[in-house]
């Protein structure tokens, strides 16, 4: 929770949305301990003044900013008057906590008249009694619309997609086009590009608006069309949708179901939330922290982070064996015992670059069989580099510390053998996950680890044991 400013708000202060962000871009401490305090003495006309001229976004940062209790007052206390397009800009934990607590009632009147797309994201996350008791109480257009939208996977391009779009026949003029515009009450707030179909709703072509807008009244629609349509499926993976976005510099590009019909469109807005949800999500999971939020509470991270400590645990034990094996080699010359990390850690690290390109590589389909197969032969070059490299500078130094040229020698070579593993590891293993239709960002890391650390420690110490025996 918050202190208290260091000074508290008086009249010089007084109640200013323009105040929400400190010079760090921060909501201020002293605009939020004024909205705590409008809140608990039940203040609307204040808490109001405070809200009212804020973006969507800036709402979502101060919800995040209160505590459970707060947050709930804060909506019900502005009523209609709040904005219930913030909730898609809070984390995820926040907002099924928040709805869990509002009246399913308030939740209706809240998403109707949203954006599709918007309201489509905030009713996913609500329990199925309650997502139907919410949708019972819209009117029936936009229930059906909403139900048709949920009715496709989670994370597709129809749960993305907006259902309003200009769609008109190919034989109307520019001139009809521009007075349908003018006279239709039920449009999209923003679009940009019109889409043609025929009776059946199957995309025909379209036209951007700046193409549009240069035409004469008299010009057929058909005669300006493109009829090179990028069209998306409803069922495509969102991530997919992105890719093509990026690929072809799209601003918006139609939503068609299994019968090829219009249904909706993506706009270039939308696909900047999943280029961001996509990467955050590939991040945490190189972590091992799973869908983990900063506001999740300490059980939710605990059972988050548990898992892959587990497979840690596990893998840690293996290589402690392995090492037990090493036990005759290690009373001879307790030096082997300090050395050891060095080769393991050098060797995790180069596998952790290596595989952090390929994971990327993969989520961006760029490895195909020549590139997968140059990018394994250049990565194994340069475990070979690296690896001499290091095996001189760590070779010299043991050398010099211990006295003893035979065992930076020894400590060379493994280095060198590990860091050739480490790259290669780093890249058959991702790939090799995702061949098996397994996430590679998910487990990869405690792969490539294990793998280093055993081959590093069997290294140094068979290659010590064997050296020593013979010289």
């Amino acid at each position: 929770m918050s202190t208290e400013p260091d000074t508290a708000p008086g009249t010089e202060t007084g109640i200013n949305a323009n105040m929400l962000r400190d010079s760090e871009d921060r909501i201020s401490a002293t605009w939020l301990w004024n909205l705590r305090e409008a809140l608990a003495e039940g203040e609307v006309e204040d808490v109001v003044a405070l809200m009212e001229p804020l973006h969507a976004a800036d709402t979502g940062d101060v919800l995040e900013s209160l505590d459970h209790d707060e947050r709930l007052a804060l909506v019900l206390t502005l009523g209609d008057r709040f904005d219930y397009s913030a909730l898609t800009e809070i984390d995820e934990s926040v907002r099924v906590e928040l709805m869990e607590a509002l009246p399913n009632a308030d939740i209706a009147r809240g998403v109707s008249g949203l954006d599709n797309d918007d309201a489509v994201f905030i009713l996913e996350d609500l329990e199925h009694k309650d997502r139907e008791e919410v949708l019972s109480k819209l009117p029936t257009f936009e229930r059906l619309s909403l139900k048709r939208s949920l009715d496709f996977p989670e994370e597709s391009a129809g749960r993305r997609m907006q259902t309003d779009f200009i769609a008109i026949p190919p034989f109307w003029t520019v001139g009809q086009t521009i007075d349908y515009l003018r006279s239709e009450q039920d449009l999209p707030d923003e679009f940009y590009q019109i889409y043609v179909v025929d009776a059946g709703y199957q995309v025909q072509g379209t036209i951007p608006l700046d193409k549009f807008l240069r035409s004469n009244r008299e010009t057929r629609i058909e005669d300006i069309m493109n009829t090179q349509v990028i069209l998306v499926d409803a069922s495509e993976d969102q991530e997919e949708a992105a890719r093509d976005f990026e690929r072809y510099d799209l601003v918006e590009v139609g939503v068609v179901d299994e019968s090829r019909r219009l249904v909706g469109v993506l706009t270039i807005d939308d696909m900047v939330d999943v280029i961001h949800e996509e990467a955050d999500e590939d991040m945490k999971l190189l972590g091992g922290v799973g869908d983990e939020d900063t506001s999740d509470n300490t059980l939710d991270t605990v059972r988050s982070r548990s898992p892959w400590l587990v497979v840690n645990l596990i893998t840690a034990v293996l290589t402690s064996l392995l090492i037990g094996l090493f036990d005759a080699t290690l009373e001879q010359m307790v030096a082997l015992a300090v050395l050891m990390p060095i080769v393991a850690s050098m060797g995790g690290n180069a596998g952790t670059q290596t595989m952090t390109v390929t994971v990327r590589a993969l989520a961006m389909r760029e490895l195909d069989g020549r590139r997968l197969r140059r990018l394994i032969t250049r990565e194994m070059v340069v475990g070979v580099v690296n690896g001499v490299i290091f095996a001189i500078l760590i070779g010299l130094v043991t050398a010099i510390r211990f006295g003893n040229v035979q065992l930076g020698i020894v400590i060379g070579l493994a280095m060198v053998i590990n860091m050739i593993v480490a790259g290669t590891a780093g890249i058959l293993i991702p790939v090799a996950l995702d061949k098996a239709k397994a996430d590679p960002a998910v487990s990869s890391s405690v792969f490539v680890t294990t793998i280093t650390d055993m081959v590093g420690f069997f290294a140094f110490l068979g290659i010590a044991g064997l050296w020593f025996h013979l010289f």
